[in-house]
């Protein structure tokens, strides 16, 4: 064998490593590493005896990217190539590139690693289980005040006030019976059913002495009645209680109102004496509004809120509070309760306008702001019939009559 193919360094024995550096600069390093039984040739590049070894290089290199099990951090990457030389028990053994390979062989590292070795494992989450909402009961599932309350009882067979005819020709005597509700347009008052689960809000009232001061549900896109009032009527299905603000508005800071009030629909317990709510009669609203639901089922067994034009100075049962002036000698007061007189044919009516006309004959309804003559209020929905409501408009304040309704003052 000539000189340039010849080995260069020599293993003097097999427990140790011998090198004898190469005399030629260039040349390539051949070696036999023989430890225990396992006899490998190494092959190297040039290398300068006088370079220090200073562990493997930190770099990935475009050899070790084609070496399968290469890595980016030297010592795995020592070992993963150390790995790859199988145990050979015949005097050779498959060459092995030197770009894996330090200069001086270190020793084999454990590819188990020990205990202060192990990554830090994480407990497994326990994270606390969040309530489920619970789920709101329809309308239904709460009596909008006891049988016995003044809004569900009947006034058929009560007395006419003596000053009926006072009253009716204040009010608007040729004036027409107008439903302030519709299918288009959302136009009406609506309401929320809401529940327990459903977030309680702090609103700043304009009236606040005779507000009541707790957390109002208000859903995150509550319903609020269109125009200047801006009411918001919330009726809570699990705890059975009312909620309603008048001007309700929500700001940056949070939201505010003119009033608010809150009624236990299980008691027929009225607000303080002279305290409004969001009502200027100091009355509840959502009790006396027209309701699809109810038409639909074939009857209202309660009675409507109506608007007047103007009104007195002064306040009857149910009433709780006035926003007149004048003398109650020619002016209705709130609370005034008007019914259909029992003379008027229903014949030709439809089936939504004559629903709303057998309730005015049975449970009246009663005066609870100023606004329009004769209006009658409702909440809006899709399925009310315009042009069946339309007819309404037949009745007149001729055909109304205000009741003596001091029997069932409460």
């Amino acid at each position: 064998m000539d000189d340039e193919g010849s080995i260069e360094r020599h293993l003097a024995t097999c427990q140790g490593v011998s090198v004898r550096p190469s005399s030629r600069s260039g040349s390539a390093l051949v070696g036999v590493i023989v430890l225990a039984g396992l006899t490998l040739f190494v092959g190297s590049g040039p290398v300068s005896p006088e370079t220090p070894d200073h562990g493997p290089d930190r770099s990935t290199t475009s050899a070790d990217a084609s070496i399968p099990g290469a890595s980016n951090s030297p010592a795995i990457g020592v070992m993963s190539s150390l790995d790859s030389l199988a145990p050979s028990f015949g005097p050779t053994a498959t060459p092995v590139a030197s770009s894996v390979l330090s200069p001086t062989l270190r020793p084999r590292l454990s590819t188990t690693p020990g205990p202060e070795q192990m990554p830090a494992v994480p407990p497994a989450p326990n994270p606390t289980p969040r309530p489920k909402p619970t789920p709101i009961p329809p309308l239904s599932a709460c009596r909008i005040f006891p049988a016995s309350d003044v809004w569900n009882q009947r006034v058929d067979r009560l007395p006419v006030d003596p000053r009926s005819a006072t009253f009716i020709a204040a009010i608007g005597l040729p004036a027409r019976l107008h439903p302030d509700f519709s299918n288009a347009g959302g136009y009406g008052i609506p309401f929320n059913v809401v529940g327990t689960s459903t977030p309680r809000s702090n609103v700043a009232f304009q009236y606040t002495s005779e507000s009541d001061h707790v957390g109002y549900p208000i859903p995150s896109s509550p319903r609020i009645e269109g125009g200047s009032d801006r009411h918001l009527l919330m009726v809570d299905t699990i705890a059975c209680r009312l909620y309603e603000l008048y001007d309700a508005v929500h700001r940056s800071s949070g939201w505010t109102a003119g009033s608010g009030a809150t009624w236990n629909l299980r008691s027929n317990a009225l607000r303080p004496d002279g305290w409004t709510s969001a009502d200027a009669a100091g009355l509840p609203i959502f009790p006396g509004l027209v309701r699809a639901d109810q038409v639909l089922a074939g009857g209202i067994l309660h009675a409507l809120r109506f608007t007047a034009p103007r009104t007195c100075a002064g306040h009857i049962a149910p009433a709780r509070h006035d926003a007149g002036s004048g003398s109650c000698a020619v002016l209705p007061p709130m609370g005034l309760r008007v019914r259909l007189k029992a003379s008027v044919d229903l014949t030709g009516f439809g089936p939504q306008a004559r629903t709303v006309l057998v309730a005015l004959q049975r449970y009246g309804m009663i005066l609870a702001d100023n606004g329009s003559p004769w209006y009658v209020t409702g909440a809006p929905d899709g399925r009310w019939n315009d042009n069946d409501l339309h007819a309404l408009g037949r009745i007149t304040g001729a055909d109304l009559e205000v009741v003596d309704t001091s029997s069932i003052a409460s």
